[in-house]
């Protein structure tokens, strides 16, 4: 992740079927928190080969929705975030790859959630959320629901397992928490195995030694940042989710840089963007 003083930008990717505020305010909002610069994007697939239709008018309304999307998108940003001096860019190409592209120079790219089932993540074209996170170089933020203010001292939960991508999330997670003056909730989940040569206390402390390990000296490094440590037990997924109910956002690391179709993010991210109701930001390893 990009330090404070790295000023690259945030990049949004907009989406000309329907306005997702809810993003673009988490975006504008984070421009102002880095003073980093706030670009819009909408991607235009190319028009369909075929000898049989002309798929040109299709083509030319994309086009239109896409720069309508933009212009709608960029004055809401800049009511609200005057400062940032947002841009915009209508860019040729299919979506997936354009933001995915995007991100070997961007701070973070930002996504509004279609909230879809896994069919129609599959059989969406439209779907950006997991072929993006699987495939981008930078943080990615997936805004779904509103962000949870209710709780008398706002927080992040970073999900630690001791790789290398959860400590470049629980990294991004102290940055993120000292921009936004709230306290860090560090969580190693415990899966009992079904079956192991050691004791389940063996193993137990082990975990929470783990925790203990990645999580030092991020306290000192950020003084005014509250850190707490858990352990929970059970499936990673429900009690990340569980924890982040009123959480800022849950912050995870990702591994490796995707596979086939760009679909394969790790079990735990894609629980997530499934689950959480807050929004879910995954850190790439490195």
């Amino acid at each position: 992740m990009t330090g404070t003083s790295d000023r690259r930008d945030i990049i949004i990717g907009i989406d000309p079927v329907k306005n997702r505020h809810m993003a673009l305010a988490w975006a504008a909002d984070e421009a102002h928190l880095r003073s980093a610069a706030l670009r819009l994007v909408v991607a235009i697939p190319p028009q369909h080969d075929t000898q049989h239709v002309d798929d040109t008018p299709r083509h030319l309304a994309q086009r239109q929705a896409g720069t309508e999307a933009l212009r709608s998108a960029l004055e809401w940003a800049q009511a609200r975030q005057p400062d940032t001096r947002p841009t915009s860019s209508l860019l040729d190409g299919f979506p997936a790859g354009v933001l995915a592209g995007l991100s070997h120079e961007a701070g973070m790219i930002v996504l509004g959630s279609r909230h879809l089932s896994r069919t129609e993540e599959f059989l969406s074209a439209g779907s950006l959320v997991v072929p993006v996170t699987a495939k981008a170089r930078c943080p990615v933020v997936v805004v779904g629901d509103a962000e949870h203010v209710t709780q008398a001292e706002p927080y992040l939960v970073v999900g630690i397992d001791g790789s290398e991508s959860s400590r470049a999330a629980l990294a991004w997670a102290f940055e993120e928490a000292e921009l936004r003056h709230c306290a860090v909730r560090a969580i190693a989940v415990w899966q009992p195995p079904v079956f192991s040569l050691h004791s389940a206390d063996t193993l137990f402390h082990s975990e929470r030694r783990l925790l203990s390990e990645t999580t030092a000296g991020w306290a000192q490094k950020y003084p005014d940042v509250r850190l707490t440590h858990e352990v929970p037990i059970g499936s990673p997924v429900e009690m990340l989710s569980e924890a982040a109910e009123h959480a800022l956002a849950v912050v995870v690391g990702r591994r490796g840089r995707g596979g086939y179709s760009g679909m394969r993010v790790g079990s735990v991210v894609h629980g997530l963007l499934h689950r959480a109701h807050c929004p879910v930001i995954t850190v790439p390893a490195g």
